[in-house]
């Protein structure tokens, strides 16, 4: 790790030096939060691979509730969210703007049940692991709604994904709302998927937010995050066992554990993304976030609909490329 420090200081010199002349050198990286989760891997992988350049800094949490505090406390730049978390932070005040579409979920979040547990009104009266404030509320609306219940015929335990095997061997839960990696640890253990995203598909997308009151100065650092995530992803399709191997290597899972946590995602390449940062409305995220604000209005988790004025920016999507 020191040495690691140690070279990465060097680097970051080196790069004051050659952009002194220039005035392209940062001052300070651009802080981007992200979390384990599939359609963040490309980040992983370009970091891996040395693509991400020195200026940029992955600032690792556990689960995106992390994010959202580091957010709102003015820590970050940027981070790896959901729409309906966007949505969330844009609430409390913090202005953001999406620039890039990570992956949109067709069965990636799930929920994960005991054996005895059937079907989704099987959930009554159990102990139900979600992280609240997170993309595990939205699920965990959709699912209620299937079961034809509500919160109050439940427990619900405020426990995030990297908390939950733990949690569940311990015996505490009896269903857990989460995804990959977890879904597969979960799945060793004996639990069986009892509902997820495909059955309310073009509801999460996981994006890349930035605050907006940043965007303008961190412009050149964006645009080259974006071409190493491209880069990255590139290789995720072309190398994908290599990529798998690696991805499962830091997350505990095998080879097909690893390929199996991308089945439930759609994973957008650029021509994918200039598509869903449409900036008409008529289609992507913006027309997305107007059905999400119904939706999260009925849940109780805003306090009023998005305008939606700024909340996204394609403007640092690399200008070629995006054939997959």
């Amino acid at each position: 790790m020191q040495r690691r420090t140690f070279l990465f200081r060097l680097a970051a010199l080196a790069a004051g030096a050659a952009g002194a002349g220039s005035g392209c050198a940062p001052d300070v990286p651009l802080t981007v939060g992200i979390h384990p989760w599939p359609g963040y891997e490309p980040l992983y992988l370009a970091r891996a691979f040395g693509w991400l350049p020195d200026y940029v800094h992955l600032r690792e949490g556990g689960a995106a509730s992390d994010s959202v505090a580091a957010m709102k406390a003015g820590e970050l730049d940027a981070a790896a969210l959901t729409l309906d978390e966007v949505l969330a932070v844009r609430a409390s005040g913090v202005a953001l703007t999406v620039v890039l579409v990570f992956d949109v979920s067709v069965g990636a979040d799930a929920v994960m049940a005991r054996s005895g547990i059937e079907h989704v009104a099987d959930i009554a009266g159990r102990r139900i692991a979600v992280e609240r404030g997170a993309v595990g509320e939205l699920v965990l609306y959709n699912l209620l709604g299937a079961a034809g219940l509500t919160e109050a015929d439940v427990t619900l335990l405020d426990i995030a994904p990297d908390s939950q095997l733990e949690a569940w061997r311990r015996g505490e839960i009896d269903v857990a709302i989460g995804y990959e990696p977890v879904t597969s640890l979960l799945g060793r253990e004996g639990a069986r998927r009892l509902f997820d995203s495909r059955q309310f598909p073009g509801v999460i997308f996981d994006v890349l937010a930035v605050r907006s009151d940043r965007l303008a100065v961190r412009r050149d650092q964006l645009d080259a995050l974006l071409s190493a995530h491209f880069r990255a992803l590139d290789h995720l399709r072309v190398n994908r066992e290599d990529a798998l191997r690696r991805i499962g290597a830091w997350r505990g899972l095998s080879l097909e554990e690893a390929e199996r946590s991308f089945a439930g995602l759609n994973l957008p390449d650029l021509a994918g993304n200039r598509a869903y940062l449409d900036l008409t409305g008529t289609r992507g995220i913006l027309k997305s976030a107007r059905e999400l604000n119904a939706l999260m209005l009925r849940a109780g988790r805003l306090p009023a609909a998005d305008d939606l004025v700024g909340l996204i920016d394609p403007s640092s999507l690399p200008r070629n490329g995006g054939a997959s």
